[in-house]
């Protein structure tokens, strides 16, 4: 908090015994949670995803389809809203986590006034093995079609993903400048990566 300010005091709350809730000075909001150590284990750090605005209520709904769209991915722990928590409606997400392959993400609901929604400050990139990989994440996920550049889209909670390359990477890595510079041009007039074309661009 050192520069920031306290966004949340520290103090007990339903889910948690302590928690906090600061901004540094960057402007990067974080939650410190006491968490109980006889729980299940879970990484120090999480994203934490929080839908307002727009698409309040939907936290819930966007767990499910992630998790549908991701391979080895599961649910954790759920904690809704009870009554009389105006403007929070009972039923909708206080608190919940959810993992994507090995990345466990949370995600809350708040009816509050926050004045900011997901935009292109804050994505998740997805890295892939092979051209196939790369069309089923971009078909299942993106929505926004104005959004689509350079392997950037947006779904239809309106947060940012990068779909990236495994093939890509290695070929700017391992290639010339030559190289590099072509795979660059041709990069950055795409929407979804192509691989075949990438592939063509470094061989000149």
């Amino acid at each position: 908090m050192d520069g920031g300010k306290a966004l949340m005091p520290l103090g007990e709350y339903p889910f948690s015994q302590l928690y906090g809730w600061v901004q540094d000075k960057y402007g990067l909001s974080w939650q410190l949670m006491l968490t109980d150590p006889s729980g299940d284990p879970r990484p120090a750090i999480l994203p934490a995803l929080m839908f307002t605005g727009k698409i309040l209520g939907r936290a819930e709904e966007a767990i499910h389809f992630y998790n549908s769209t991701f391979p080895g991915s599961e649910q954790g722990t759920h904690v809704y809203y009870p009554e009389g928590m105006d403007p929070d409606k009972a039923g909708t997400i206080m608190f919940a986590d959810f993992k994507l392959e090995d990345t466990w993400l949370m995600a809350m609901d708040s009816a509050h006034q926050h004045g900011f929604e997901f935009n292109e400050s804050v994505s998740l990139m997805v890295t892939c093995n092979n051209q196939a990989e790369i069309d089923h994440y971009w078909n299942q996920l993106s929505a926004v079609p104005e959004s689509e550049q350079c392997g950037w889209l947006k779904d239809k909670f309106g947060f940012s993903w990068q779909i990236t390359s495994t093939e890509m990477e290695t070929m700017m890595k391992e290639g010339s400048q030559d190289q590099v510079d072509r795979i660059t041009r041709a990069f950055l007039q795409m929407k979804k990566i192509d691989i075949a074309a990438i592939k063509a661009a470094a061989a000149g």
